[in-house]
């Protein structure tokens, strides 16, 4: 199946998803810089995918799907400061660390297909 537009795309359906659970879950956090930088990477990882894709150039959608699989990296690691500062329950930290590991994944598959 060919792709026709970025939102056909698997990593970037579930980044949403993650993006606006992560949203969701820190809305209300007054450690605003915390806040931010969390929402920000999460933003980055679906934006990149977009971006990439509609550059049609198999080159430029690699360098942002590596970009997006940073951002992965960037939200585990914030996760586990959420999760040691108790700003999330044990759960919701379980949930977001295993779906950008699987978000991560599935860009790790498209960049191998792009090679």
């Amino acid at each position: 199946m060919k792709i026709e537009q970025f939102e056909d795309i698997v990593a970037w359906q579930k980044a949403k998803i993650m993006t606006l659970k992560i949203y969701s879950l820190f809305k209300d956090l007054k450690d605003f810089g915390f806040k931010d930088q969390i929402c920000r990477a999460s933003v980055s990882v679906m934006n990149n995918i977009a971006e990439g894709f509609e550059r049609k150039s198999d080159n430029e959608f690699k360098h942002f799907l590596f970009i997006a699989k940073g951002s992965c990296g960037e939200i585990r690691s914030m996760l586990y400061l959420a999760n040691e500062l108790n700003y999330v329950t044990k759960e919701e930290y379980f949930y977001l660390i295993n779906l950008s590991n699987e978000v991560s994944k599935i860009i790790s598959g498209l960049i191998k297909t792009l090679k």
